[in-house]
């Protein structure tokens, strides 16, 4: 919000009722603290009543005229830059409209005046604003509508009823509170039930206020029209032929400005005010406007499904047949809204139990496929209080279970699979069955259950004829084999399924598409997985199905598995966007998570913790282990690469090691080689290149007798020693023998794990990855080797980060090991790598350990003069006190002794001239650059995230 209202000088705020305009405003203000802030409101509309209220909040005098106006403005910021917020500009009187309008217009970009002016976006922007830049307020995300109202009831909000409100509010926050502030504490709670429907006549009217007031009957009419013909249209086909609802040319009224009228056809600016405008018609008014609509569609010759759902409400008796003409209608093609009514409708006319439930059931089938989960959910409510026979009953299981899984818990959405399964295997409709079977599977691997997958696996031959489903049948089997270990197994079938879809022996539809891209992914196959994954957008052809949703997660992830960062972000994006207009939270959770990894490596933390709280949100909440370990694991790697070991392992520790918390079983592998870079850094084992210590490290000499050691300062920050160095035994030179030791057996053990993993294949990059995880435990007459052998693997796998993250290591090790010329090789080809793929973090912690080399590395440069005298070594360790570590935490950050610490602190105490920890903090702070700006030695100024490090 901040940036958008610094970007231009002026801008206009709009949006439905309800929206939160004056809330946006209100936050801009408090935005703004470079300076004053001036707010008016709407005031009478006498003539320049607007502009005097304005001229006198800025302490001008009482004149009139653009010009008046500017000198005003420029003359209140003259001492510090100014924020003017004019709410309800609509409602000024029209002369103050056009003065305000030319002012803002003749703004410049370098003035020191912003101004904000919020109008109603339930009609046109006022024609005294035209041209100026907007701002519109969209309606709410369900995951942003859901945070809103935890927010306003303390999060003592029944699931269900949660649901049920933002489904209601559908993105109006004005709409959602109103809702919420009408139940009791009980209602709230699920303990009683709540009021249907929770957005009535009285509370759409009320919000929409004073947009439906001075209308003419003629207008009234024409507005439940127009309401009348979208009623079913669910956001498909949000324009009416102006046509349809205004036959007779010379009887036409006045377009009234809550519509808007282009080529012939008409829509209504605010989705709140159409609302307003159906609900609040009486019944009689409502079944009128359906008559008049049917009688123009029938006299245009058109007798399809618009004009029959039109003639169906009608009356409230429709004729017999009613219902039997809506479903025959709504079987053929069309929109999937009408679609949903038309079922709905006839469901409820329908006299037969069974019928009934059918119907519901195909409503609830339409409604999914539009986007509207929560529809579905109660429509097959509706359709589960009917006894039907067991083929039915396996229907509405079938769709329930497959709303569930991508819109709710997966455990419950599994059980509601199986038992869909059973009922369609004993209602011989096999093709069905097995369908619920491998859905029912799929939800159990979204848990992290490895048992429930095998567990609903479908066994037995493929069904014959028309039942056939080879990709089904290849796919149940290849995972099964992998599940269970028959690796070799399950690379025949599930590589015969990928071969087959590309050679074409498969049916080219998006289902087998998305089959073969999972198979390929599980196969490490990244450019059959790619192919895959594209077949199936190709194949979607705007079915509203989710498929785009689901094949950018394949193909964010299969990008991921590839280092290929950018392209994963922007099919999780674009993944992200399918997700919510599909009403698919489940699959939103996927790709925010893809969304932090991309960002674990090319972004700062700020916007890895924004994906991965939003993942874990709904993961918890729905049981979503493998986007919970994907966000986690995440979080760590951001923590790595912005030198933040001992957080990464502490994060990463419970997701790799054996125990209940363990991460998700195909994908807790993948975050190994994270969690022993971390348990390395952090000192908790023993890596193979790490001086004990007693030794110099990185090149600390002990000309001054050695230094103080561990805890030898005088511990009140008196000197370079200070700040007890013993205080701090979190690290691993701080660990007892024994549980040293627990933890090296640990790693150990799941470095194994890995390898036997990486012996599958599944990942490219793990052979490489284990050689490094080999090379940063191994002694040193070992590791160099394991590091050769590592770069030589990358060689045959594709992925600049991956290899770039050795070459760091590897540089760290010799320089460590003081091979200084090797070291600078392997760093410079880090940091190319790391810049290659725009790893920002991770390219700082190699152009820090080239300039602890003696290298120039490039990049942002510039010594603060007061630090211009200190060598790489000692700005980085100056940098660190500065921000508060103890002698320990550098160390361990460094990768160096505590004694090389203690001897450079020394060091840069006397070539500053200070003498405690506070002044060093001091000078510091008074040598860095603003924020935003980089620091001295080309790091990012700020928090302790930001300064460069030496290890990850």
């Amino acid at each position: 919000m901040t940036g958008q209202t610094i970007t231009a000088p002026a801008r206009v705020v709009t949006g439905e009722p309800g929206c939160g305009r004056t809330t946006f405003l209100a936050r801009a203000v408090r935005a703004h603290r470079a300076g004053a802030t001036v707010s008016v409101a709407a005031g009478l509309a006498v003539p320049d009543g607007g502009l005097r209220a304005l001229l006198r909040a800025v302490e001008a005098a009482d004149r009139t005229g653009p010009a008046v106006l500017l000198d005003a403005l420029h003359a209140a910021a003259a001492r510090a830059p100014l924020l003017v917020c004019v709410d309800d500009a609509h409602l000024w009187d029209a002369p103050s409209r056009a003065v305000l309008g030319q002012a803002a217009r003749r703004l410049r970009g370098t003035a020191r005046v912003s101004l904000l002016l919020s109008v109603a976006g339930h009609r046109p922007v006022d024609p005294e604003f035209a041209g100026l830049p907007v701002i519109r307020l969209d309606p709410l995300a369900p995951a942003e509508a859901a945070a809103l109202l935890d927010e306003v009831t303390g999060g003592d909000v029944d699931p269900a009823v949660r649901d049920d409100l933002v489904d209601a509010a559908d993105g109006n926050p004005a709409l959602l509170l109103a809702m919420a502030r009408r139940l009791t504490p009980a209602q709230l709670r699920g303990h009683r039930r709540p009021p249907r429907p929770p957005a009535d006549a009285a509370l759409l009217t009320g919000l929409a206020g004073d947009c439906l007031t001075g209308l003419t009957d003629a207008e009234r009419d024409l507005l439940l029209r127009v309401a009348a013909a979208l009623a079913d249209a669910d956001g498909e086909e949000e324009r009416v032929d102006v046509r349809l609802v205004s036959r007779d040319p010379r009887t036409a009224v006045p377009v009234p400005e809550v519509l808007d009228s282009a080529d012939g056809t008409l829509r209504f600016h605010s989705d709140l005010v159409r609302r307003a405008v159906y609900e609040g018609a009486t019944p009689e008014r409502r079944r009128a406007a359906h008559r008049a609509l049917a009688a123009a569609l029938e006299a245009d010759g058109a007798h399809g499904l618009g004009t029959l759902l039109h003639r169906a409400r009608a009356s409230a008796t429709p004729p017999p047949g009613t219902a039997d003409a809506l479903a025959e209608a709504a079987a053929g093609p069309g929109p999937h809204g009408p679609r949903c009514a038309a079922y709905t409708r006839a469901a409820d006319l329908a006299a037969d139990a069974a019928r009934r439930a059918e119907w519901y059931t195909a409503a609830a089938e339409h409604a999914l496929l539009a986007g509207r989960a929560h529809r579905a959910r109660r429509l097959l409510d509706a359709a589960r209080d009917h006894a039907v026979p067991r083929a039915l009953r396996g229907r509405v299981e079938l769709v329930r279970g497959t709303t569930i899984r991508h819109d709710g818990p997966v455990d419950e959405a599994r059980a509601s699979l199986l038992l869909a399964a059973r009922l369609l295997a004993d209602a011989d409709d096999p093709r069905a069955a097995r369908t619920a079977a491998l859905a029912a599977a799929d939800a159990a691997w979204a848990a992290g259950d490895a048992a429930g997958c095998l567990q609903a696996l479908p066994r037995g031959d493929v069904p014959a004829g028309r039942d056939a489903v080879p990709s089904a049948a290849d796919y149940a089997d290849g995972l099964r084999a992998l599940l269970e270990g028959r690796f070799p197994a399950a690379a025949l079938r599930l590589g015969r399924l990928v071969t087959d879809t590309e050679t074409g022996d498969l049916p080219d539809d998006p289902e087998t598409s998305l089959r073969a891209a999972a198979a390929a992914l599980m196969l490490g196959d990244l450019p059959a997985a790619r192919r895959a994954g594209t077949r199936a957008l190709a194949a979607d052809h705007g079915t509203g199905a989710g498929v785009a949703a689901l094949a950018r997660e394949y193909l964010a992830y299969t990008e991921l598995r590839a280092g290929r960062h950018a392209v994963a972000r922007t099919h999780a994006e674009e993944g992200l966007r399918a997700a919510h207009r599909t009403g698919r939270r489940n699959t939103a959770a996927h790709h925010h998570a893809a969304l932090a990894l991309a960002a674990s490596v090319d972004s700062g933390l700020a916007e890895v913790a924004v994906h991965a709280r939003a993942a874990l949100a709904v993961a918890r909440r729905h049981g979503l282990v493998q986007a919970a370990t994907l966000a986690e694991w995440a979080t760590a790697r951001a923590d790595l690469g912005h030198g933040r070991p001992r957080e990464a392992a502490d994060r990463l520790g419970p997701l790799v090691r054996p125990g209940p918390r363990r991460g998700h079983f195909a994908v807790w592998m993948s975050a190994v080689p994270c969690y022993v870079d971390a348990t390395v850094s952090a000192g908790r084992v023993d890596g193979g290149g790490r001086r004990d210590g007693g030794s110099r490290g990185d090149g600390g000499d002990r000309r001054d007798g050695g230094g103080r050691g561990d805890g030898g300062g005088r511990g009140d920050g008196g000197d370079a020693g200070g700040r007890g160095d013993g205080g701090d035994r979190r690290g691993g030179r701080e660990r007892g023998g024994g549980e040293a030791a627990e933890v090296a057996s640990e790693v150990a053990a799941v470095v194994e794990e890995f390898a036997r993993w990486a012996g599958f294949g599944a990942d490219p990059q793990a052979p490489a990855q284990l050689l490094r995880c080999r090379a940063l435990l191994a002694p040193p007459d070992r590791a160099d080797a394991l590091y050769r052998a590592a770069l030589g693997l990358h060689d045959r796998a594709d992925g600049d980060f991956e290899r770039a993250r050795t070459e760091l290591s590897y540089g760290k090790w010799l320089r460590r090991r003081r091979r200084l010329r090797e070291a600078r090789d392997r760093l410079g080809a880090a940091l190319v790598g790391f810049e290659r793929c725009g790893a920002r973090a991770w390219a700082e912690q190699a152009r820090a350990e080239l300039r602890a080399n003696g290298v120039s590395a490039g990049g942002r440069t510039g010594t603060a003069p007061g630090l211009s005298g200190l060598t790489p070594q000692q700005l980085r360790i100056a940098r660190w006190v500065a921000e508060g570590a103890t002698n320990r935490e550098v160390a361990l950050a460094l990768s160096v002794s505590t004694r090389t610490v203690d001897y450079h602190l020394r060091k840069a105490f006397a070539a500053l001239g200070v003498r405690s920890r506070v002044e060093l903090a001091r000078l510091v702070e008074r040598a860095q650059p603003p924020p935003g700006g980089t620091g001295a030695d080309g790091g990012t100024s700020g928090g302790h995230a930001e300064i460069d490090r030496a290890h990850p």
